[in-house]
């Protein structure tokens, strides 16, 4: 799924229109009727709805919506910012069709602020407002009347479905957050998402458990070939669909990968046990776990499934270069599909050069994390993905050491160095934090919006080491979206662990507990709207209800 701007996004309903024969009030017909669907479906106890409009296309999608709701037995007022004679275009004929048809509802025009004032009762009155006043066209900030509205508002106890996007929100922003902006439970934008919808959190955390609320994108009528985008962004749930390909019914281990995860030192057993259970969780036919030999016994004990590998070690409990020494490091990789190193390695002794060699000496497909990638610092030109698959899962501090600057440098330009990274060195970058974003070789990037704060705990990053490892090792074909699978599943997997839980209590194991939620999951609910953020109710529990 493209990523658009603001731009773009006028450029589709345009050429869907012109090109394509999909007018411009069909568009409007069908988006208003998205977010009442929505809002019947997923608030149906809210009978008193207000729907805030302004006299543009906006405001246009929200009198659409406003006549479905009131046709479907909703008490439906329209606050309307402006007069209704001033309405143009499509706006004015959703406006005559909402009149025509549902004489029940009140629309209330809004011209000073004592017209306002007399709106306080209804809002607060209401159990679901509709925030229709701006939409992707608009550029910040709020003033007048909008402004004024917004500050009634902020302090309501009423849902808050957002039409598009909060009225305030840059559609092309990237930022976490809009000051002056309103606010949302829930947002439906239509075609496709924009950067604010990928960025920002534009809805408030799930009463139930620390989620975020949704964020959906409806389709309207726009064809596939009308959605045109230059800026080579996607959305890193679409590539969920690999994961939920049918295995064929003569399957065995061997066809779907075998994955060694090299890591581990004294006093760090945890990290390589916790991404080869992973590895094991999301599919891979076999794992081995390399590990120092005095942790051998501490990290079997993860799965008796997995198997093991001692290596020999130095004087600190970390991995020797003797293990590199002659046919061993052959004896080591050999028959297996994907070697992911890193976790709980260490930078003691010969640590970082056994990272190093294991990079340079192998040619199947590498995952690099931890303590492998800040063996790099300072020598990423042997960071060369060239001719075989790397990829790199580092957090903002390893990455700020990997580029050498500081991590607020990092955060400044998070997509830019991604993108830089990624095509200079031939590989993939998994750049963690708020968005992560997964920068391809060709200077692509797809943005993961999976996830919750649940998942700032130790071994987080161990546990998508082994998700993106398996997911490789599975699908060796199609690297750029197992990758992104592998990313967006993991955030998945913590989103229905803080669900059910709560995002204090929630461990990096959890999630793994979870993974068989995030995998049956379906994206899309039952009005085919696409959730790029939140859970829907619709969970799928085997392939037949899939």
């Amino acid at each position: 799924m493209k990523i658009l701007t603001a731009m773009e996004m006028g450029a589709v309903d345009r050429l869907t229109a012109e090109k394509f024969g999909v007018s411009l009030e069909s568009l409007m017909e069908a988006a208003g009727t998205a977010v009442a669907k929505f809002c019947l479906r997923e608030y149906s106890a809210r009978m008193r709805v207000v729907v805030m409009c302004g006299k543009g296309n906006n405001g246009g999608d929200g009198f659409v919506a406003a006549r479905v709701l009131a046709q479907a037995g909703r008490s439906v007022k329209v606050v309307l910012l402006g007069r209704v004679e001033d309405l143009k275009g499509e706006a004015a004929a959703a406006m005559h069709r909402l009149r025509e048809e549902v004489s029940s509802v009140d629309v209330v025009e809004v011209i000073d602020e004592n017209g306002l004032a007399a709106c306080a009762s209804a809002l607060s009155d209401a159990e679901l407002l509709i925030d229709a006043l701006v939409g992707t066209g608009f550029k910040p900030p709020l003033r007048g009347l909008t402004a004024l509205l917004r500050g009634m508002v902020e302090n309501l106890a009423a849902t808050v479905v957002a039409v598009d996007l909060p009225s305030g929100w840059d559609a092309d922003s990237t930022e976490q957050t809009a000051d002056g902006s309103f606010r949302a439970d829930a947002v439906v934008t239509f075609t496709a998402p924009k950067m604010a919808h990928v960025f920002g959190h534009l809805t408030r955390n799930d009463k139930t458990g620390g989620t975020f609320g949704p964020v959906v994108v409806a389709g309207i009528g726009s064809p596939e070939e009308a959605v045109i985008s230059s800026n080579s962004w996607s959305w890193a749930g679409a590539s969920k669909v690999l994961a939920e390909r049918p295995r064929d019914v003569n399957s065995n281990k061997g066809k779907f990968g075998h994955v060694l995860v090299a890591g581990g030192s004294y006093g760090k057993a945890g990290a390589p046990a916790m991404a080869s259970l992973a590895c094991l969780k999301t599919g891979a036919g076999l794992v081995t776990a390399a590990v120092p030999k005095s942790i051998v016994d501490t990290v079997a004990r993860i799965a008796p499934e997995l198997m093991m590998a001692p290596l020999a070690e130095g004087a600190k409990g970390a991995v020797s270069f003797k293990n590199l020494d002659g046919a061993k490091l052959d004896a080591l990789v050999k028959r297996i599909s994907v070697v992911a190193v890193g976790p709980g390695l260490s930078t003691d002794g010969d640590a970082p050069a056994f990272a190093r060699q294991m990079v340079e000496k192998t040619t199947v497909p590498v995952v690099i994390d931890a303590d492998a990638l800040n063996a790099f610092a300072g020598t990423t030109s042997l960071l060369n993905g060239k001719g075989r698959v790397m990829v790199l899962t580092p957090h903002p501090g390893e990455m700020a050491r990997l580029a050498g600057m500081t991590v607020k440098e990092v955060e400044a330009d998070r997509i830019g160095l991604a993108r830089k990274f990624a095509t200079k060195h031939k590989l993939t970058l998994v750049l963690k934090g708020w968005r992560t974003l997964i920068a391809h070789p060709d200077g692509s990037i797809a943005v993961n919006t999976s996830g919750n704060p649940a998942m700032a705990k130790g071994g987080s990053g161990d546990i998508l080491t082994g998700v993106v490892a398996a997911m490789l090792a599975q699908f060796p074909d199609d690297v750029a979206r197992a990758v992104e699978a592998a990313v967006y599943l993991h955030g998945l997997a913590a989103d229905f662990a803080a669900h059910a839980m709560d995002e204090h209590t929630v461990l990096a194991t959890d999630t793994v507990t979870h993974l068989s939620d995030a995998f049956r999951y379906r994206v899309t609910d039952a009005d085919g709207a696409v959730w790029i953020c939140g859970l829907h109710s619709k969970i799928p529990r085997s392939r037949i209800e899939s």
